[in-house]
């Protein structure tokens, strides 16, 4: 599952750059500045990254056997700026926590 979590957090923080690339850059430039290059470009950049963004949430929702509420809303992450970095800094403290209560505790002598 190591290697399906970094998968996911990559792309979840390349999403996240490209959309506030997007609403916070490009919108304005088309809207008012009546210059749509930015969104001509990142635009169709953010809607490619996304599919694969939510290929890798399936994917890590599948081999963490997630409820198909909370692999929505890690989905639906992608999709609102800044909230793709929230979800990725709480699906790794969700796939941490199992992982920590396995770790054995210390002998005391």
């Amino acid at each position: 599952m190591g290697a399906a979590l970094t998968r996911y957090r990559v792309i979840a923080w390349i999403v996240g750059v490209v959309l506030i690339l997007l609403v916070v850059v490009g919108m304005p430039l088309k809207y008012g500045f009546d210059n749509p290059v930015v969104v001509e470009t990142i635009g169709p950049a953010h809607g490619f990254l996304y599919m694969i963004y939510l290929v890798a949430a399936f994917d890590l929702s599948r081999r963490a056997d997630w409820p198909l509420k909370r692999m929505l809303l890690v989905m639906l992450a992608g999709t609102m700026p800044f909230v793709s970095f929230y979800a990725e800094r709480r699906v790794s403290s969700w796939l941490a926590a199992p992982r920590a209560e396995r770790t054995p505790e210390p002998v005391a002598n």
